[in-house]
């Protein structure tokens, strides 16, 4: 009889905590969790949400620094599929936004602000030079300059073309030829190299596409420029 009063206190309390068990397992809760994980040995798996990486502006894996441009550069897939330029996660330039075409996709931004100043495209291979030129001759200091390749890009390239995108900062539109792929970021008034660059050789022995090299995909973030003094 003496154990009576032990053994009906023990009873209550596993009752109370087997009831307790049940309506968190019912309604959920981090300690409802945690609780059965520890009774069962199972550990919780993580939704599909929670599996997949994280992503910031126009797809990047991290988040740019402050004062900083994140950016998306793809350039077109053989002469199928249009090239995209992404900046602070608005699309600039794609096949939806219907201002893609043939030979060299350019967006001009305001390299203080960041804003969109124009947008446009010049074919390479039947356009007028002229055209490119009358374009980046009067940039503003500043001015960046996004670039994605579509087809060809390079057949109606001069010397002036070139020494053009050089003077923004590349260094592969020296060598680049009919059908290269090419993606590039530069700013007028550039100091140094643009490290925002990637050329992809059409060579016919490697090409992913019949006649045309693979697509190039590059992001990365750009340094907001100062205003200038005065």
């Amino acid at each position: 009889m003496r154990l009576t009063g032990p053994l009906r206190a023990v009873a209550v309390l596993l009752l109370v905590g087997l009831t307790w068990l049940l309506a968190n397992s019912l309604f959920g809760g981090e300690s409802g969790s945690s609780m059965r994980s520890f009774f069962t040995g199972a550990s919780e798996k993580p939704t599909a949400a929670e599996s997949r990486p994280r992503k910031y502006k126009c797809g990047l894996s991290a988040p740019c620094p402050a004062k900083h441009l994140a950016f998306r550069l793809v350039s077109g897939a053989a002469n199928v599929i249009g090239p995209k330029i992404c900046l602070e996660d608005k699309m600039l330039v794609s096949s939806v936004k219907d201002n893609v075409g043939r030979g060299l996709n350019i967006a001009l931004v305001n390299g203080v602000t960041g804003e969109l100043l124009d947008t446009k495209s010049f074919d390479m291979w039947a356009g007028d030079i002229s055209d490119l030129l009358k374009y980046l001759r009067p940039l503003h200091e500043g001015t960046l300059v996004f670039v994605a390749s579509f087809d060809d890009a390079a057949t109606k390239m001069n010397d002036e073309s070139r020494r053009l995108f050089e003077e923004l900062g590349s260094t592969a539109v020296k060598e680049l030829a009919f059908r290269d792929s090419w993606v590039f970021v530069g700013a007028k008034g550039i100091e140094n190299k643009s490290p925002f660059e990637q050329r992809m050789k059409n060579t016919k022995n490697s090409n992913k596409y019949e006649g045309w090299p693979e697509s190039l995909e590059m992001d990365g973030c750009i340094p907001l420029r100062p205003p200038l003094e005065g």
